[in-house]
C-alpha cells in the first residue's frame, strides 16, 4: 500500500509517494509562477495547481509500481489564499494570495472591530483571508456578488480530487473567520466579514477522511474505487506533523526564506498582541502556536546578491568556532515584519558601519540580526507561558552549523538537526493520509525523526549575548520612530 502526500507551495507543488512504515518511495516537484500586477498584489489561477498535481501524479505513476497501491492522500497548502467559486463550482478570479497586503485598510478596519481578536485568537492581517473578501466587496462587487463558495488553496485542490467543498481546522484558523477555540466556524466573525455561514466548506480534522478521490481522476491515474482523501492541513501544520512535533513542548525553528518557530500546545492559548499567530493543529484536540519574521535567509541572501558571494561562502567565512558580538548591528526588516512588530513598512539597516567593515563583518551581523529576530519571536512566546527549551532546526538556513550554534547561543536553547530524510509538509501530508485511511493514532504515526547532531548553547558567550540582544533591541526603537515620522510626511 502507500499514500501519496501533496505540499502545494507558492512557487510548485511537491508530490511525495510513501509507505505505510515511512519509506519514501519517491518525489515529484512541479513549479508556476505568481502574478503581481500592482505593487502589494500577489495572485494565481488555481489551474496551476491542478495542472501540477495532475502532471506530478502522472509522473509518479509512470515511475513507481508503488502508485497502483494507493490508498489516501493528504494534501498541505500555503494558507490564507482566496479561492472564489461561483454557483456552478468555477473560478471566479485569480486566487489572492497569503503574500498579497492589497487589503491593509480592510484588515485594520476588521482587526479594530470588537471582539474579533478574542474569536479568532489571532489580529488580523492584510494576508488573512477575511480582508481579501471586503476588498473584493468593495473593489469587485460584481464578482462579490457572485461568490458561493471561499475556499483556501489546499481545500481547492480538496474540491478538485472529490467534488466537494471540505476544510481541515488548521489551514482554516489563519481566515479570521474561524473561532480557533472552538474549531468551528464563528457566526459573528463572518458577520463581521460580511459573509455568510452557507459560503464556507464543510469542515474536518486533518487526520479525518474528507472525502473519496473521483472516479474519473482514479481512472485517469490508474487507481481502485476507494482512495481516502485526508481534511490535510495548513503547510506549516504539515510540517509540524512530518517532524513529530505534536504535544506540549514540541516544536521546530524553520530556517527559510521567512524564519518560524513554531511550538504544539495542549490547549488554546491565544496572545494576539504579540503578533503570535495561535491556530488548530491537524490533528484533534491540539493547537500550536507561532511567531513568523519575514526575511530569515532572505537576508543571507540579499547580501549574497549585493557581495557577489555565495551565501555558502559567506557563512563559511566565520569559521567553525561561535565568535562573540560584533559591533555591526543588522535589523533584518527587509520585507517588513510580522512577529512582534506587525509592522509592514519598518525596513532594514546596518547600524555602526565603519571604513573598515568588510564583508566578512557584515555577514556576522546578518546572521545575528536574524537571530536577533527569532529572540524577539521567543520572547512572545514567553509572554504566553511556553516554555521553550529545545527545537528541531529545519529549512536551508539549517546546513550553516555556524548559524545553528549563534542561533542556540542568542535563544539559550538546543538545536536538533534531523537525519538526512523527508520531514517536511509533504511527508505531514502523506502521514495525515494514513491516519485517515488506517484510524492510526497520532502518536504512533507522527513520530520524530533520527537526529544527527546536537548543537547546544555556547556557555562562555550566553552573557556576552544577552547584552548584544539588549543593545539590538534598544536599536530598532528609533528606527521606527524615524520611519514613522516619515510616513506622516509623506
Amino acid at each position: 500500500m502507500s499514500y501519496l502526500g501533496i505540499d502545494l507551495g507558492t512557487s510548485g507543488l511537491r508530490a511525495l509517494l510513501m509507505s505505510e512504515d515511512g519509506h519514501v518511495f519517491g518525489a515529484v516537484e512541479r513549479h508556476y509562477t505568481s502574478q503581481h500586477k500592482h505593487s502589494g498584489w500577489s495572485e494565481q489561477d488555481p489551474s496551476c495547481w491542478t495542472n501540477a498535481l495532475e502532471a506530478a501524479a502522472v509522473t509518479l505513476r509512470d515511475t513507481y509500481p508503488e502508485f497502483a497501491h494507493l490508498k489516501a492522500i493528504g494534501v498541505a497548502g500555503h494558507m490564507h489564499g482566496a479561492t472564489l467559486l461561483d454557483q456552478a463550482g468555477k473560478v471566479i478570479r485569480p486566487c489572492i494570495l497569503w503574500n498579497d497586503t492589497r487589503s491593509d485598510v480592510e484588515a485594520q478596519r476588521l482587526d479594530a472591530t470588537q471582539g474579533v481578536r478574542d474569536m479568532s485568537a489571532n489580529i488580523v492581517f492584510p494576508g488573512f483571508t477575511a480582508p481579501k473578501l471586503l476588498w473584493v466587496k468593495q473593489h469587485e462587487p460584481d464578482n462579490f456578488a457572485r461568490v458561493a463558495k471561499v475556499l483556501l488553496p489546499a481545500a481547492y485542490l480538496n474540491f478538485h480530487l472529490t467534488g466537494d467543498h471540505v476544510a481541515d481546522m488548521s489551514d482554516s484558523a489563519g481566515t479570521s473567520w474561524f473561532n480557533v477555540a472552538q474549531r468551528d466556524w464563528s457566526a459573528k466573525l463572518l458577520a463581521a466579514g460580511q459573509m455568510r455561514p452557507d459560503q464556507m466548506p464543510r469542515l474536518v480534522e486533518g487526520s479525518e477522511p474528507a472525502g473519496t478521490l473521483l472516479p474519473a481522476i482514479a481512472g485517469r491515474w490508474g487507481l481502485g474505487p476507494d482512495v481516502v482523501v485526508a481534511g490535510g492541513a495548513g503547510d506549516n501544520a504539515a510540517a509540524a506533523c512530518g517532524i513529530g512535533a505534536l504535544n506540549e513542548g514540541d516544536g521546530f525553528l524553520s530556517l527559510g526564506t521567512s524564519g518560524v518557530l513554531l511550538a504544539a500546545r495542549d490547549g488554546c492559548y491565544p496572545a494576539p498582541a504579540s503578533a503570535l499567530h495561535t491556530f488548530c493543529h491537524a490533528v484533534p484536540d491540539r493547537w500550536y502556536q507561532m511567531g513568523v519574521m519575514l526575511s530569515a535567509t532572505d537576508s543571507l541572501n540579499w547580501l549574497s546578491s549585493i557581495t557577489g558571494t555565495s551565501a555558502p561562502d559567506l557563512t563559511s567565512s566565520l569559521g567553525d568556532d561561535l565568535r562573540a558580538p560584533g559591533d555591526l548591528l543588522f535589523l533584518p526588516y527587509l520585507s517588513g515584519e510580522r512577529t512582534p512588530h506587525n509592522d509592514a513598512d519598518i525596513r532594514g539597516s546596518f547600524i555602526g558601519l565603519s571604513v573598515s567593515t568588510d564583508v566578512t563583518n557584515l555577514t556576522q551581523a546578518v546572521l545575528e540580526g536574524v537571530a536577533f529576530g527569532l529572540r524577539d519571536q521567543l520572547e512572545a512566546f514567553r509572554q504566553t507561558g511556553t516554555k521553550i527549551d529545545r527545537l528541531m532546526a529545519i529549512g536551508g538556513g539549517a546546513k550553516s552549523r555556524y548559524w545553528l550554534k549563534l542561533i542556540a547561543t542568542v535563544l539559550n536553547v538546543t538545536l536538533d538537526r534531523p537525519q538526512a530524510g523527508e520531514f517536511g509538509a509533504a511527508i505531514g501530508a502523506a502521514r495525515l493520509a494514513i491516519m485517515a485511511r488506517t484510524a492510526a493514532t497520532a502518536e504512533r504515526t507522527l513520530t520524530k525523526p533520527g537526529i544527527s547532531e546536537v548543537i547546544i548553547p555556547t556557555p562562555a558567550l550566553i552573557e556576552e549575548f544577552e547584552q548584544a540582544y539588549k543593545r539590538f533591541r534598544s536599536s530598532y526603537q528609533p528606527i521606527k520612530s524615524i520611519q514613522s515620522r516619515t510616513s506622516v510626511r509623506q
